[in-house]
Order: C-alpha cells, then structure tokens, then sequence
C-alpha cells in the first residue's frame, strides 16, 4: 500500500494487483516481467524475507535464470513526478547476492522528452542480505 510519501510502495497488497496499488507498470516492450513475493522464489540464492523486519513481507524479483544475455524486464512508474531541486529522493532495497546470471539493476529517471538518464546501478550485491 502507500504511505503519505508520493510514489511510496511495501508491496503487502494483499489481493490486490501490486502494479495498480503501487502506481507502476510492466514495460511492455521488454523481455520478462517482475513479480510479487513473499519468500523464497527460486532457490537457495533467494531472500526470505523482505528487508522490514519479520517473516512473510512481500518483495518484487525478477528470475534471470531462464534468460540470455541483454533481456531486460523493466517496471514504471504511472504518474509523473515533478522537478525539484535536492527535494525529490529515490529510496528503495535491493538484494541482489551474487549468481552465474545476476545482471545489473539500473534506475533511471525519463525527463520530459523521454529520454532515460540513468541514475544509478549495480552489478551485485557483495553481502547475502538486504
């Protein structure tokens, strides 16, 4: 659900389609699509829970396993946000303990035109945790 933060999302929906609830979308021009869990996924180099303390929190995660290099799967987010100068922040957790298929998580911001301006990536996490 959100919180008063714009664009603010647990993932803990319920039943709810996450996309609506936390205002993002699937790209539909990409290779593979994120989902929504609340455990381990595909194997041992899985979370169990997300990074809020507790058991059973919901997470999004993409399965490379099943995929060649340069897929991409890519979420974003519905409504716009507006410019600011050192206001807008972009906060989130990842856990991306390295793998044979780890690929790299990027954020970008699309500016008024469409254009993508990556702002920032990783190619791996060096701890097996959040």
């Amino acid at each position: 659900y959100y919180t008063s933060i714009p664009g603010s999302c647990n993932f803990e929906t319920q039943d709810q389609e996450w996309t609506t609830v936390c205002g993002l979308t699937q790209d539909p021009n990409d290779d593979f699509d994120w989902n929504i869990s609340n455990g381990v996924v595909t194997g041992q180099t899985d979370p169990d829970a997300d990074h809020t303390p507790g058991k059973g929190q919901h997470f999004l995660y993409v399965n490379s396993s099943a995929q060649k290099e340069g897929n991409r799967a890519r979420i974003i987010t519905t409504k716009l946000f507006p410019a600011s100068l050192g206001v807008c922040r972009v906060r989130f957790w990842f856990w991306m303990f390295a793998s044979r298929q780890t690929g790299v998580l990027k954020v970008y911001a699309a500016e008024e035109h469409g254009m993508d301006i990556l702002m920032w990536s990783s190619s791996r996490n060096e701890e097996n945790k959040w």
